[in-house]
């Protein structure tokens, strides 16, 4: 089956959808994405997502070139058109494609804002990673300062995953002044006598939507959370450690830089949280 995309207004088999070369995400990542998972063919958390889109552009002064209504509309026609069950949509937005290079933001009145969106099927439920839980390594945080902004500036978050990969880990956490910030494409926890901390929102950090939820769900449960700044050698002796993001729910984690996170193996509570965001997000799946 040909994989149908959205790209600028219209849909098309991704081999034929093409985008120019001066688009500003090219040629100077100055775009902005969001990932919404799908299960059982419908949107998991899509008003969140949205609700962050639109702080993004916003922090960047960028328009978005349809409505919220439309972008929803856009992503149940693509999961209809690739019968997409299991998985999830990528959206990314620019600032358009002006006649030629330049550092200066076009008018807004004179380019529109770039818009593409594909599907990817995914097993999202019953990730085999989730029984054996991921590895981690630490690395130096040197991202720029506005990480509450979800563009499309990934090459570190990239290069930080195969430093990871290189070490026979799954991925890194990111380390700013002695404190985790986050991993490469999740936001980082631990799990001390039944408490889970994490660090507070700031520019920091990603304002993770599956973040929000799991926090959410665990103060209904009556687990208790704190948000504050922690270390690795604090998480090296955590009791349970995890990830959280669009795509992967709650993971584990097992072991930060060589050490053993409790037993080595996933934690209870931690695969608790799991249950617990997969069984409340799909009662207001859309």
């Amino acid at each position: 089956m040909t994989r149908i995309v959205y790209c600028n207004g219209e849909y098309l088999p991704e081999a034929e959808a093409k985008v120019s070369i001066f688009d500003r995400g090219f040629l100077m990542a100055d775009g902005v994405y969001e990932v919404t998972s799908v299960i059982g063919g419908k949107l998991i958390d899509f008003d969140g997502h949205a609700k962050r889109l639109e702080r993004s552009l916003s922090e960047l002064e960028m328009r978005n070139p349809v409505s919220m209504d439309e972008l929803l509309q856009i992503h149940r026609d693509l999961i209809e058109k690739n019968a997409l069950v299991e998985g999830g949509i990528y959206l990314q937005i620019t600032r358009g494609a002006p006649s030629d290079r330049d550092f200066a933001w076009p008018n807004p009145d004179e380019v529109k804002g770039g818009l593409v969106l594909f599907t990817f099927a995914k097993n999202l439920v019953e990730m085999p990673s989730v029984k054996t839980g991921i590895k981690v390594i630490s690395i130096e945080d040197i991202r720029w300062g506005r990480r509450d902004i979800k563009t499309v500036q990934l090459l570190y978050p990239s290069w930080g995953k195969m430093m990871a990969k290189k070490k026979g880990c799954d991925d890194a956490w990111m380390v700013e002044d002695g404190f985790v910030t986050e991993g490469t494409s999740n936001n980082a926890y631990i799990v001390k006598g039944n408490k889970i901390i994490t660090r507070g929102l700031s520019n920091d950090i990603l304002h993770g939507i599956t973040r929000a939820a799991i926090l959410r769900f665990a103060a209904e449960a009556q687990m208790e959370v704190e948000e504050r700044n922690f270390t690795i050698a604090e998480a090296q002796e955590a009791d349970e450690a995890f990830i959280t993001s669009a795509t992967t729910f709650v993971q584990p984690v097992v072991e930060i830089d060589g050490a053993k996170i409790g037993e080595g193996v996933p934690g209870k509570l931690s695969l608790r949280l799991r249950e617990i965001y997969i069984e409340e997000s799909l009662k207001s799946a859309v």
